[in-house]
């Protein structure tokens, strides 16, 4: 999936999970005293494995863990989360309290911590941290005055209408190039806007209801407000009927659009990319990449069409849209009441210090992630997972040269990409540099505010520079793990290393259950729909001979109708091929753990742990790291949204087409998740 950074940046990775948060690091006072790995108190035993193997593994633990009232969902990834943040608060406390040298990791943290628990403060300012941003837009004097305006948010990183970004060209990988994407939407999908579905129907009239709100909270009058909110949801439909699916946008060939900037100016009237990049910094750049080119085409239009009125009423919302969570509480009230409640059925708010950490890891991460590492991540866990990612690339590599459907050439360039992998683990070799950014204890907006623009001077000027492969995407304290197509690399931040993935004293079917697995995932992403797109060098090519291309896009349809076919809520269908990456990854990921497994001393024994054989452990230790309960709202949404299946069917969906489950836990044609030999997707 694409996945969006603070400052503007954004990279073509593939992730584990989606958007769960920070987990927690290897530290044996996190796990639950007497464990077996196996967690018997979890499964509901009345379940047939062979009907439904996730509540099975884990139907008696979600019976009696309901979602906390202050999260959207609740599971094994959610506690790992609520267990590290716990562990960065410590770290973060210490360093409020001892912030030590100026520009140090410890006062970084330290002093924005401070600065954002300081809500007496953030009381008495009110809305004057955005004041100097709403009288730049009341000042605006013409449609002609708006690209400038642009180019300045841009550096601030607050673009309302569009995505601007640096990284490297899918197809010249050694080379950095600025990028435009579309944007401007305050709802999370363009489906929000078109469908005409109750929900959908819904949530538009609460959202347009909740801009109105913000627009009181400034001092206008309720009618206004609500002319206003009206005004907003013109332009943003407008917008979103202009904007790209999102499982069209899966396709990086239709989202790799590159032009000469002269040559792209000369079909646009009011918005120039020569003169925007100009205003930016940007002025070594005579070639661009534009993400969806028809977007940025009709907001060039609209910048003539719309009335200078309704963009200023545009833009003042989403100043306050991406402003709100760091002013008053009237501002952060009212937005949680409807990003919060409204779209995710959150019933109340985190506490103020869990807000205050998720910026700080998102403005000085890798400095917090220097006093994480430093007293979390030890090399024994390094060493143990650099071994377990050795052992799932050989047996990689051994099933491709073993697969029926691929022709000897096709598997000569398979072996090459897989064997070029880029492994990184824990954390950064090199860190990032701070230097030049000053975070203080005085005011909490400004802190946002000047790392806003640090960020945005660190992405631009990799312009004209030789690329940094080297460059971590994400933070070491980050429970998570992805692929990078563009790098050919495997990253997996020291956060995940802990129980229930990663646990060194746990039998080894339990261990590539969970962690393997994971490893496989990021593993089989390198070589699932998109990313089987790119070759060992990172470019966006093909290397495929037409006819195994062919027998590969049969393969993944397959994969397509089964997902298409999973139903939640009511009857509502996953989609099938916005899911596919991470659907092909889930499957590469238990095969290919359950193979490397296989060749373990304990993956040839049949002895028995707490009643289970060893397969049987692998297969519960995998169903159980999905185990969780959601809210309605939340999943709905993200059916809409996110490129991962429900968790169900991450875990039951692979186990249907994987053999070795069948015979583990006896499936026959009587079970709910048999599914024929015929019909059973085999991939990789």
């Amino acid at each position: 999936m694409r996945l969006y950074y603070s400052g503007g940046l954004l990279l073509f990775i593939f992730i584990l999970v989606s958007c769960y948060g920070k987990k927690r690091v290897t530290d044996s006072s996190s796990m639950p005293k007497d464990i077996s790995f196996i967690e018997k108190s979890y499964m509901d035993l009345s379940v047939d494995p062979g009907d439904n193997f996730y509540d099975y593994a884990g139907g008696a633990w979600r019976k009696n863990n309901p979602v906390p009232a202050s999260q959207t969902r609740w599971g094994a990834f959610d506690m790992l989360g609520e267990f590290n943040k716990k562990v960065l608060k410590q770290i973060t406390l210490a360093a409020a309290e001892n912030p030590g040298v100026k520009n140090s990791p410890s006062q970084m943290v330290g002093d924005l911590f401070n600065s954002g628990m300081d809500t007496a403060q953030i009381e008495a300012l009110g809305m004057k941290p955005i004041q100097k941003s709403l009288d730049e837009i009341k000042n605006l004097q013409s449609a002609k005055s708006i690209p400038a305006y642009l180019a300045n948010r841009t550096k601030k990183g607050g673009n309302p209408l569009m995505g601007f970004y640096v990284s490297t060209d899918d197809k010249n990988v050694s080379k950095y190039i600025a990028y435009f994407r579309q944007g401007g939407l305050g709802l999370p999908d363009r489906g929000y806007y078109l469908k005409e579905e109750k929900r959908e129907k819904m949530i538009r009239q609460k959202y347009v209801e909740h801009i109105a709100k913000m627009f009181e909270l400034i001092g206008e009058t309720a009618s206004a407000a609500q002319s206003h909110a009206s005004a907003v949801l013109a332009i943003e439909t407008k917008l979103a009927n202009a904007s790209m699916d999102r499982t069209e946008m899966r396709d990086p060939y239709k989202t790799y659009n590159k032009f000469k900037v002269a040559d792209f100016d000369n079909e646009l009237s009011n918005f120039k990319l020569g003169y925007f990049l100009e205003k930016i910094g940007a002025t070594n750049s005579d070639s661009v990449l534009v993400s969806q080119p028809d977007f940025i085409k009709e907001m060039d239009k609209m910048l003539e069409t719309v009335s200078l009125k309704d963009w200023k009423i545009y833009f003042t919302w989403h100043t306050l849209r991406r402003s709100g969570s760091f002013l008053s509480k009237k501002f952060v009230d009212e937005k949680f009441d409807f990003y919060g409640k409204v779209l995710n059925g959150q019933k109340e708010q985190k506490p103020r210090w869990k807000k205050v950490l998720g910026v700080i890891n998102g403005t000085v991460g890798h400095q917090l992630g220097k006093l994480y590492v430093k007293k979390y991540f030890t090399p024994e866990a390094k060493k143990r997972m650099g071994e377990l990612v050795d052992n799932l690339q050989v047996t990689f590599g051994e099933r491709i040269q073993q697969l029926d459907w691929m022709s000897a050439t096709t598997k000569e360039k398979a072996q090459a990409k897989l064997n070029t992998f880029v492994k990184k683990i824990g954390y950064p070799d090199k860190w990032r540099s701070y230097d030049g950014l000053e975070v203080t204890r005085d005011v909490f907006f400004a802190n946002i505010e000047a790392s806003d623009l640090f960020d945005f001077n660190y992405m631009i000027s990799k312009l004209g520079k030789s690329v940094d492969k080297s460059e971590w995407h994400m933070t070491p304290q980050t429970v998570n793990a992805y692929y990078n197509p563009s790098f050919n690399e495997i990253v997996f931040p020291a956060g995940i290393l802990q129980y229930p993935f990663f646990t060194l004293n746990a039998d080894d079917a339990v261990i590539y259950g969970a962690i393997g697995a994971v490893i496989g995932h990021e593993m089989t992403h390198g070589f699932d729909d998109q990313g089987s797109q790119y070759a060992a060098d990172g470019n966006l090519k093909n290397w495929w001979t037409a006819e195994d291309k062919k027998k590969f896009e049969v393969k993944t349809k397959m994969v397509v109708d089964q997902f298409n076919n999973y139903r939640i809520l009511d009857n509502k269908a996953v989609n099938g091929q916005l899911t596919l990456g991470e659907n092909i990854a889930d499957l590469g990921g238990v095969t290919i753990a359950y193979e490397a497994f296989k060749k373990t001393k304990q993956g040839s024994s049949s002895a028995l742990i707490d009643g289970f054989t060893p397969d049987q452990r692998f297969f519960l230790s995998w169903a159980q790291v999905w185990r969780a309960n959601i809210v309605d709202a939340a999943a709905a949404k993200r059916l809409v949204t996110d490129p991962h299946s429900p968790g169900i069917f991450r875990c039951n969906g692979p186990l249907s087409n994987f053999g070795p489950f069948y015979k583990a836990f006896d499936v026959t044609k009587s079970n709910k998740m048999f599914r024929p030999e015929s019909e059973r997707a085999v991939i990789w």
